[in-house]
């Protein structure tokens, strides 16, 4: 038995929550991803994981062993990339995930500049809307737009996106234009569901403290793209990046509301789990991040500030 590669594949059951999925992760055939956990249980003498039709959970002593195997595979990966450093360049595969529609805008773009610098790195890169669970989908570090509540993450800020206000001029004709606070009875906004699958709140800074406004709404979206499509189909009033808005409304299909009572910045950051703070291929990947959206903002300070 190989107990790393058995470690290995022991640790991406649990982060991927099945065999099946391990193995196609792992490009390992299903029977030897069964029989590598077969062996590595009768080698420890004790039963790791718990099997049913519908799931695969580790047991109390699967879950301690798991917790010692992710560290350790993370330091020996961080030591063999250590070297790869030492010859000149980090080397291997990273997993990174991104807001799908910030992702195409500001970072795919620019990723040719990026192989241009470490050509031994191959990026694996999720476009999604919703927050990935970084440990559970073998995510090496993430971009993520909003405040990070996740205390089990490192958090390294980047850049705060500006924000409008804004909603269609149908929709618009049809409410009224809101020109205070107050005037927003009767209007309604596009949802856009939090990770916590509740919609946000409004949101708008008054004499230095932000104002929550929960506005009624009939549509609730988990996609930034549709979320502008819903607010240029007229279904309500939207707070967006102003990057992500700034062509529909230069051609008035959308329209800004209550620039008065501005939108508060969107921090941007970079998290990683704990064990990964040390690798280089995160270090790098995250600086260049960083290095991009500072180029941007000095450019561009109307759609984001540097911090």
């Amino acid at each position: 038995m190989d107990r790393l590669q058995a470690m290995l594949v022991f640790s991406r059951i649990i982060e991927l929550g099945g065999f099946g999925k391990a193995a196609d992760d792992l490009n390992l055939p299903r029977a030897s991803v069964s029989l590598a956990i077969q062996q590595l249980e009768a080698h420890l003498g004790v039963q790791l994981l718990v099997r049913t039709t519908r799931q695969v959970r580790a047991t109390l002593d699967g879950e301690a062993y798991y917790q010692r195997c992710r560290h350790l595979l993370a330091e020996l990966d961080d030591l063999e990339n250590s070297l790869s450093v030492q010859r000149g360049q980090p080397r291997g595969t990273l997993r990174v995930d991104m807001p799908a529609a910030f992702g195409c805008v500001w970072i795919m773009p620019r990723l040719p500049d990026f192989y241009r610098r470490y050509p031994e790195l191959q990026l694996d890169i999720g476009l999604h809307d919703r927050q990935v669970h970084l440990q559970r989908e073998g995510v090496d570090c993430a971009i993520r737009a909003g405040i990070i509540h996740d205390l089990g993450l490192v958090a390294r800020p980047l850049v705060r996106l500006a924000q409008v206000t804004c909603a269609s001029p149908g929709y618009l004709a049809e409410h009224g234009i809101p020109q205070t606070l107050q005037d927003l009875a009767g209007h309604r906004a596009v949802h856009f569901a939090s990770s916590s699958g509740q919609p946000f709140a409004c949101e708008f800074e008054m004499d230095g403290q932000v104002r929550e406004v929960m506005l009624p709404g009939v549509l609730t979206i988990n996609s930034a793209d549709a979320y502008v499509s819903a607010c240029e189909g007229g279904f309500g009033l939207i707070q967006a990046p102003r990057y992500n808005v700034q062509r529909q409304l230069q051609v008035g299909r959308l329209v800004e509301v209550l620039p008065d009572f501005p939108v508060p910045a969107w921090p941007v950051s970079a998290v990683y789990p704990p064990h990964r703070q040390l690798s280089p291929r995160v270090r790098v990947f995250i600086d260049w991040v960083r290095d991009v959206l500072h180029e941007v903002a000095q450019e561009r300070g109307d759609l984001m500030v540097r911090v």
